[in-house]
C-alpha cells in the first residue's frame, strides 16, 4: 500500500487514494462532444469516503446540451483501480485514458481515444500541480490526464445511437477532501483550428490555516503548451466575475493572455465536502470564451480566437477570488 501511495504520487492520472481510509474524494472527469457539436456529456467516475469511513463508488452523468444530470452509486467494493497505471472499474463500467465504457439505465456504449495530449511531466513537476503536489495536507489536488483528443464509438442514450467518431475529448481529475470554498474552472478545445486547447482555474486555496488565490493555465496550440501558474512566477492581474461573464487576466515572462467567458445556461452537479458528495456545483457545456494572447515582448497579439462548448464552473464565495486589474 504504501509503495503504491508512493508511486502514485508521480503519476497523478492514476488512483491516489490507496492510503485514505476517512473524508476523502476522488474523481475524473471526462468530457466528450461529438463531430457537429451537438452532442456533449461529460462522465465523472470516482468514490467518495465520509468522516467515518462509509464510502460509495458513483458515476456522474451531465448532459450538456439537455441540461440534465445523473448520480449513480455503487458499493465501494465495486470501485477497482489497477495500481501501475490510470484504469478503473466501477461495476461494468471502464474507464481509462484510451477507453471509455458506459453501462447505465439511461447511457451505454463504449468510446476510444487516440492521439492524447499530456501535460508534461518533469520529476520535480509530476503534473499541472508542479511541486504543490508534494504538499501533505491540501484540501483539493488537480490533474490533467488528456488536453485533447480524438474519439472514436457511440454511446446509446435513452434509445438513440449517438456517434462520436472524430469527435473531440477532454479528461482530468481531482482528490482530495473538498473542492475549494471559491473557485473558477473552464476548459475548451473547440476552436477555429484543430489542436487548439485551453484549460484555466482559479481558486482560493487554503492550507495550514493561511489561504491564498491560486491559478492555473495553460493553452496548447498544437505543438507547444503555455503556462500561467502561481508556482512558475507568473501574475494573476485580474479575475472579474458576474452573472453574465468570466473576465481572467495573467501573465509570465514571456506572454499576457486574456479569457473572456460568455456564462451560459447551467446544470448542478453534485461535488464533495469532506468526502461527501453532498455539495452542488454549477456547470455549463455551451460556454463561450474569448481568447487573446499576447507577445510581451513586441506587444503583437500571437493568438486569438473563440473557443466553443466550453466547460465553465463558478463556485462559491466568489469575491474571495476577485482582483482587479492593476
Amino acid at each position: 500500500m504504501i509503495r503504491q501511495k508512493f508511486r502514485s504520487v508521480f503519476h497523478p492520472e492514476q488512483f491516489q487514494g490507496w492510503a485514505q481510509k476517512q473524508s476523502y474524494f476522488e474523481g475524473w472527469y471526462f468530457k466528450v462532444v461529438n463531430h457537429d457539436e451537438t452532442k456533449a456529456f461529460a462522465i465523472i467516475p470516482g468514490i467518495a469516503i465520509d468522516d467515518k469511513g462509509n464510502g460509495h463508488a458513483f458515476v456522474q452523468v451531465l448532459d450538456g446540451k439537455k441540461l440534465t444530470a445523473r448520480y449513480h452509486t455503487f458499493d465501494s467494493n465495486s470501485f477497482i483501480p489497477e495500481t501501475d497505471r490510470f484504469d478503473l472499474k466501477i461495476g461494468s463500467n471502464h474507464f481509462s485514458e484510451q477507453i471509455l465504457k458506459i453501462d447505465l439505465p439511461e447511457i451505454k456504449g463504449e468510446l476510444e481515444f487516440s492521439e492524447n495530449v499530456r501535460w508534461p511531466k518533469h520529476w520535480y513537476s509530476p503534473g499541472i500541480m508542479g511541486p504543490y503536489t508534494f504538499l501533505p495536507w491540501m484540501e483539493c489536488y488537480h490533474g490533467i490526464v488528456s488536453m485533447d483528443h480524438s474519439i472514436k464509438g457511440n454511446f446509446e442514450v435513452d434509445g438513440q445511437i449517438l456517434n462520436f467518431d472524430h469527435g473531440r475529448g477532454y479528461i482530468e481529475k481531482d482528490w482530495g477532501r473538498s473542492f475549494p470554498s471559491a473557485y473558477i474552472w473552464l476548459q475548451s478545445n473547440h476552436f477555429s483550428q484543430s489542436g487548439i486547447s485551453l484549460k484555466t482555474s482559479v481558486a482560493k486555496i487554503p492550507y495550514l490555516g493561511y489561504s491564498f488565490v491560486g491559478f492555473i493555465t495553460g493553452i496548447w496550440l498544437g505543438d507547444q503548451l503555455i503556462q500561467f501558474t502561481t508556482y512558475n512566477g507568473s501574475v494573476l492581474r485580474k479575475s472579474v466575475i458576474d452573472a453574465e461573464k468570466v473576465e481572467l487576466v495573467m501573465q509570465n515572462k514571456n506572454y499576457i493572455i486574456e479569457i473572456l467567458v460568455q456564462r451560459e445556461a447551467s446544470t448542478a452537479l453534485a461535488s464533495p465536502i469532506l468526502g461527501l458528495m453532498d455539495g452542488r456545483i454549477e456547470e455549463s457545456m455551451n460556454a463561450r470564451v474569448e481568447v487573446n494572447l499576447t507577445d510581451r515582448k513586441s506587444g503583437k497579439s500571437i493568438f486569438t480566437d473563440v473557443g466553443r462548448n466550453a466547460g465553465l464552473e463558478v463556485a462559491g464565495k466568489i469575491e474571495e477570488i476577485r482582483i482587479s486589474s492593476s
